[in-house]
């Protein structure tokens, strides 16, 4: 096969020069060819995808973080191609999610391998998630993240911390499935994959290739359990807090008068007042 790897070359600890020195000796010469490109800019990640597959490459492979597999999948998806991973971002929600090894090695392993799987995208005002989508304290910290020099789980923990106690959960309107309602909510989150990243696992029943979404409403709750809750994240035990409620969907709307930011695979936007988000089943080709 033709490969593309679109290399993030901000994301990770490791330098360009031994990402490729990684590939050269991880992907096998007999079977494939290999392209490299590298992001310059946000976004570039989806130009360069789209060239790629006019190029007739049949795989392309982000290099990077789960903003950066977004990106490349924004160019792949719709196409006759497939996306690949390797993971060397912070969080690495969706290849967690989907089982993909976090080693370099052993992620270019699984490129080699071939093996496809067609996976669930789900769109939030027509902005393409794959992992999740989320609007409050996950985007206000999404933004922080996105501004800070620091990276990895300590930087994140400590902008969780710094937060936690300043924010003022909103009263959100949503509407799913004929039913509209209110919550007070600190995070309201639609996922397709298990987890957030870092093992943080808020919705452990999502599944990305059922046709479905999971809501995580995480009501408000008082700020000194906010450490037990993150505990139950981590553990995978969310479904055991009064404060969090799960439910199943395929379309949802968001509305507060105030909403100005959401969050999609990590990654920090503006919006409107009115979120629509929605699930578009078994979209994307992914090598894992």
């Amino acid at each position: 096969m033709k490969l593309c790897f679109i290399i993030n070359p901000r994301a990770g600890t490791e330098g360009v020069s031994a990402i490729q020195a990684a590939i050269d000796k991880g992907i096998n010469a007999q079977l494939h060819t290999v392209m490299l490109q590298y992001t310059t800019h946000a976004g570039h990640g989806t130009e360069l995808a789209r060239a790629a597959v006019a190029a007739g490459c049949e795989v392309v492979v982000a290099v990077g973080g789960d903003g950066s597999v977004r990106d490349v999948a924004k160019g792949v998806l719709g196409m006759d191609c497939a996306l690949g991973i390797l993971p060397r971002g912070s969080g690495n929600g969706l290849a967690r999610s989907l089982g993909i090894p976090l080693k370099t090695d052993e992620a270019l392993q699984r490129i080699n391998s071939g093996n496809l799987r067609r996976i669930d995208v789900g769109f939030a005002n027509d902005e393409l998630f794959l992992s999740n989508a989320g609007v409050g304290f996950d985007a206000l910290i999404a933004s922080a993240f996105s501004q800070s020099k620091r990276r990895g789980l300590k930087a994140y923990s400590w902008l969780v911390a710094k937060n936690l106690w300043q924010f003022r959960a909103p009263v959100w309107q949503l509407r799913a499935h004929g039913k509209t309602w209110e919550e007070q909510a600190f995070i309201i989150n639609v996922a397709n994959g298990n987890q957030l990243g870092y093992n943080f696992k808020i919705a452990p029943q999502a599944r990305p290739d059922d046709g479905w979404l999971v809501l995580t409403i995480i009501k408000k709750f008082p700020k000194a359990l906010g450490g037990g809750i993150a505990w139950r994240a981590f553990r995978g035990n969310m479904q055991g807090s009064r404060y969090v409620q799960h439910l199943r969907i395929q379309e949802l709307v968001i509305s507060h008068p105030e909403l100005k930011l959401m969050q999609t695979d990590g990654d920090a936007h503006p919006c409107s007042n009115k979120l629509s988000i929605r699930v578009s089943a078994q979209a994307l080709n992914i090598i894992c």
